[in-house]
């Protein structure tokens, strides 16, 4: 078996409109039972996500707030600098909203953009903006979900090239380029389709239906293949 790992994002990629198809929990639960680990990648906070979604712990390792959040088991560990309160002080005195405030980062709608570098402005603070779609993320330099990623192969004692991981958006360039195997869902941005080994022709259940059933039946080699020659399969 050479890919044992599958890195999921997950609004977008697993989880349509915020919450996860039955159809999908089920893909996933075939792909853990055929021995793989499944790690979960994602921009949002845990309680963001535990708000919508109730079956993490078929995950075996969390990757949270866009890599700066390490969860396995109870054990959370933070992969950069606390978000500093200032900055949510100074964005709130702006009335930046939506908000949604983690342990490392926080974000808000992309038109907001302009509030927010304001704000590190004003606070003195060296941060990343990571586009998300429709979505900005404000991240300690050098974090990113393969950063997180990475941390989250280390506890799991598995190597980068075991891992084939799948996602839609812009934050997910890191992750996608560097995994074992990169997969872009359908509706991903076209600069992750660009770098993907693996772009998803149908949309929805039904590539991720491809996905898994190539990974647990295969191990990705009748997919890989048509990939590299340049087609959508």
């Amino acid at each position: 078996m050479r890919y044992r790992i599958l890195a999921c994002d997950y609004d977008r990629t697993i989880a349509f409109n915020g919450v996860v198809p039955h159809p999908v929990l089920r893909l996933l639960w075939d792909v853990k039972r055929s021995g793989r680990r499944l790690v979960l990648v994602t921009g949002r906070t845990l309680d963001e996500l535990t708000a919508v979604f109730h079956d993490l712990p078929m995950f075996d390792a969390l990757v949270i707030e866009n890599g700066a959040v390490l969860r396995v088991g109870d054990a959370e560990e933070l992969l950069g600098p606390a978000l500093p309160p200032q900055l949510v002080d100074a964005l709130e005195a702006r009335e930046v909203e939506p908000l949604a405030i983690g342990s490392v980062i926080c974000a808000t709608a992309e038109p907001n953009r302009t509030d927010v570098v304001e704000a590190l402005v004003a606070t003195r603070l060296e941060r990343d903006l990571v586009l998300n779609r429709d979505s900005i993320m404000v991240l300690p330099p050098g974090i990113d979900k393969w950063t997180g990623l990475q941390a989250a192969l280390r506890a799991l004692g598995e190597p980068v090239g075991t891992v084939v991981a799948v996602g839609d958006g812009e934050n997910d360039l890191p992750l996608i380029a560097r995994a074992g195997a990169g997969v872009a869902v359908e509706n991903a941005v076209s600069e992750l389709k660009e770098r993907a080994d693996v772009v998803l022709a149908e949309p929805g259940v039904d590539g991720l239906r491809r996905l898994a059933t190539s990974l647990t039946e295969h191990d990705m080699a009748d997919l890989l293949p048509e990939a590299r020659k340049g087609r959508a399969v």
